[in-house]
């Protein structure tokens, strides 16, 4: 009986290995092809049957990729758009779920209400209105144009108001109770203890920011203030059939979220584990 039973339980155990070695092979082959046809030449990426490994490794099409994009250019500005889109969706979206979570003030039901209705309603529908408001002042082909739309963040207040939601009100009460006021309660004593979350939510908004391409596309024409994004899309018009020059572009355009996935990785699973956890 008791063998029976222990098959039974290797059996089940191999199955989800299975499973999950499968659900990870499906996953990471589109970017071991991405690699391997960045190195290919133009005839080998569209051979039928297709091959996996290139005959020679063509370095050309890297290249050829930097001498059509202004890729130092996209760099800077990607940086740039992401640091400040973190930088603001952290500090306005922990001020704002701090305060929906801890203060008590007159419309404050309403004001979340928007929040979560915001988060509800596709982005798509804010475009006009955003570029228009950029029009009139003369902001397009800026840096701030492509930081313009992550200056306040929905999910960000929803997501770090869940976090202080978490964290007991005698907390709070404590340091007013030590002489801090309403600021230094929040500065001093739970912003530090939300930095997990913090951390998880400028990875989220960092991912969110490296692949917008509508917005690039739109508010900056100019292609040495596009983003890699936007960028890799202009390459995409320029080598319509050269599939392995688009994929040694979009391999270089990995790199940011390569070396962001590196560096934070320990931070992005701890938040999101205990903010879902909550």
């Amino acid at each position: 009986m008791n063998s029976s039973l222990e098959r039974a339980r290797k059996i089940r155990t191999g199955g989800v290995y299975a499973f999950f070695i499968i659900g990870s092979i499906i996953m990471i082959f589109p970017f071991v092809w991405m690699f391997l046809t960045s190195f290919k030449t133009v005839e080998e990426s569209m051979i039928i049957p297709p091959t996996i490994f290139p005959q020679s490794w063509q370095t050309k099409n890297f290249t050829d990729a930097m001498a059509s994009l202004p890729f130092l250019s996209l760099y800077k500005n990607t940086i740039l758009m992401i640091v400040w889109r973190v930088v603001c969706a952290v500090a306005f979206s922990s001020m704002a779920g701090y305060a929906f979570a801890k203060l008590n003030f007159k419309g404050k039901n309403i004001l979340f209400s928007l929040v979560l209705i915001q988060m509800m309603l596709p982005s798509q529908i804010f475009i006009t209105p955003q570029y228009q408001m950029l029009a009139k002042v003369g902001l397009t082909n800026t840096i701030f144009a492509l930081v313009f739309p992550g200056l306040v963040s929905a999910f960000g207040t929803f997501f770090l108001r869940q976090a202080y939601m978490g964290i007991p009100d005698e907390i709070a009460e404590a340091a007013y109770l030590d002489g801090c006021n309403q600021w230094q309660t929040f500065i001093k004593v739970m912003a530090p203890l939300t930095t997990a979350s913090m951390a998880a939510l400028a990875v989220f908004t960092a991912v969110f920011a490296y692949g917008d391409l509508m917005w690039p596309l739109i508010v900056n024409t100019d292609l040495k203030m596009m983003t890699l994004s936007s960028g890799l899309a202009t390459l995409r018009g320029q080598f319509n059939t050269n599939f392995p020059v688009m994929m040694a572009g979009s391999l270089l355009a990995m790199i940011p979220m390569v070396v962001l996935y590196l560096f934070f990785q320990k931070q992005f699973i701890e938040g999101v584990a205990m903010t879902g956890g909550k």
